[in-house]
């Protein structure tokens, strides 16, 4: 079974084919962002439902629709729109339209329409991928930068998975429980930064800006978008294990930095969001493990400390960079491991001086220069 999405906007399209895949699991979902390019999707290969955007930079979605009611009659196609007046229903009605999702929309509703739509699936597992003979670090060498992602925590993600199938579920506590998640922080913070929803070009460097800009029914989607994720959670023992460390280490560096920031008077929202993002790359490699297991593949203990190694500081400098991470962020991230010579902001040498004195000694001479450096001495 394969479906298409064409929808210019990347998260509204990774969270409607996580939705189709929750659904089927076997399904081949291919995301377009242009009508030119479904067009020739559909000419060389048809599916077997087209959802689309209505509104796209080249031209409305309706000219796909159009040519896929030409080649097909019973194809179920999916309109995704802002409109909802009757004036456009009717406009399309020769289309034969089989369902009109408005934005905002919320994941359990498109699903419920999906669900009636969708061709069974006639596969009861997805089929794994031949066995190769790359191992895990070749594997993480050759990976594209699209393809990095943070692990959930297993509640959160669970939590969210219940709201999904229509559990009630109290939006502020959950909010409160994504503070501690560095997967859905970073997916927010990315989101409110990208020029789609940030025009002002007024740069959101903590959870709580993130949410205020993006609104509770658009957070509650990206994050239902991470959590309809195959491997969203980590579930291999190993890689919990060592998940838990860093998270370990995260929670101390938050107490550690914004009680300093308090100390002196600055905002600690932002030491609270860099702190708990500084181990993303090691974060990012236990994804990679996870994802790796679950396609068929096998790794050692060995392999997995060699792949942290390795991989976590490419793959960290890599996801600040491709997620849109304000630079004021990007530098108190960059300060839990070192500050340039060169730095006199005071906020970047007090996540320093949090990270030194978690490391070192309570006399380090390291952890006396630094706070002499911000006025603490």
């Amino acid at each position: 079974m394969r479906v298409m999405i064409l929808e210019d906007d990347s998260w509204i399209a990774d969270l409607l084919k996580q939705i189709v895949l929750s659904l089927r699991p076997s399904c081949q979902v291919v995301c377009l962002d242009n009508i030119g390019a479904a067009l020739h999707e559909w000419q060389q290969r048809p599916v077997d439902m087209v959802i689309s955007d209505w509104n796209l930079p080249d031209g409305p979605g309706t000219r796909l629709l159009e040519q896929v009611r030409r080649d097909n009659s019973s194809t179920p196609l999916v309109v995704i729109t802002g409109r909802s007046d009757r004036a456009s229903v009717l406009a399309v009605r020769a289309l034969k339209i089989n369902a009109f999702i408005s934005k905002p929309f919320q994941a359990a509703h498109v699903a419920t329409s999906l669900e009636a739509l969708l061709p069974p699936d006639m596969d009861e597992q997805q089929p794994l991928p031949e066995t190769t003979q790359d191992d895990l670090l070749t594997h993480l060498h050759s990976l594209p930068s699209s393809e990095l992602q943070l692990p959930l925590k297993a509640h959160v993600r669970d939590r969210l998975v219940q709201s999904f199938k229509g559990e009630p579920i109290d939006l502020r506590e959950l909010a409160s429980e994504w503070q501690q998640d560095p997967a859905l922080s970073a997916r927010l913070l990315s989101v409110a930064n990208s020029s789609a929803y940030n025009a002002a070009g007024k740069p959101c460097s903590n959870l709580l800006e993130a949410l205020q800009k993006l609104g509770a029914n658009n957070s509650l989607n990206l994050a239902m978008s991470l959590a309809l994720r195959q491997s969203s959670a980590l579930e291999n023992p190993i890689l919990s294990l060592f998940a838990q460390a860093h998270l370990d280490s995260t929670e101390q560096l938050i107490e550690r930095s914004t009680n300093l920031a308090r100390q002196c008077a600055i905002d600690p929202a932002p030491f609270h969001c860099a702190a708990l993002l500084h181990r993303m790359g090691e974060l990012c490699v236990l994804y990679q493990a996870q994802v790796w297991q679950d396609s068929g593949q096998s790794f050692s203990e060995d392999q997995v400390m060699q792949a942290i190694d390795q991989f976590s500081g490419p793959f960290a400098i890599s996801i600040k960079a491709q997620w849109q991470l304000p630079m004021h962020l990007r530098e108190l991230i960059g300060a839990c491991y070192n500050l340039p010579s060169h730095n006199v902001k005071r906020e970047n040498i007090l996540m320093r001086l949090a990270a030194c004195e978690l490391d070192t000694e309570p006399d380090d001479p390291e952890c006396a220069r630094l706070r002499r450096l911000a006025g603490l001495a």
